[in-house]
């Protein structure tokens, strides 16, 4: 049965696998809530993922199913992921994709912080 059109969760994801321990990473932040680690093939001079810890598939299924203690601990585990990094000041970006048309590859919900540089616009402008 999918969730919210994605695949169910799989537990043996490389974000569950790492969570377990069974991958390393490089991590910025672990509390209750949230595992942050810097990507294997970073798009930014700072490209972190940030993770909840528990087995969810997208930020959909997250919203729905996480105690509300949950939810906010792992936005706050975000934020204060963006603040070691030192993000703080220059601006930072988060972006979650959720599904196939938004390039979701890993069915673990999780979000992408950016920084370290200007970005630049979000998506490519559409021509007249």
């Amino acid at each position: 049965m999918s969730v919210n059109g994605l695949p169910p969760y799989d537990e043996g994801n490389i974000f569950a696998r790492i969570l377990r321990g069974e991958i390393p990473a490089r991590k910025v932040l672990e509390n209750d809530h949230a595992l942050a680690f810097h990507d294997i093939a970073p798009q930014a001079p700072v490209h972190v993922l940030v993770i909840p810890k528990g087995p969810y598939v997208s930020v959909s299924d997250f919203s729905e199913k996480a105690a509300p203690e949950a939810v906010a601990g792992f936005w706050r585990s975000v934020a204060e992921t963006a603040r070691k990094l030192g993000l703080q000041d220059g601006g930072f970006r988060v972006l979650s994709n959720m599904g196939h048309h938004a390039g979701q590859e890993v069915p673990h919900f999780h979000v992408h912080v950016f920084g370290g540089a200007p970005l630049g616009p979000m998506l490519a402008r559409a021509a007249d």
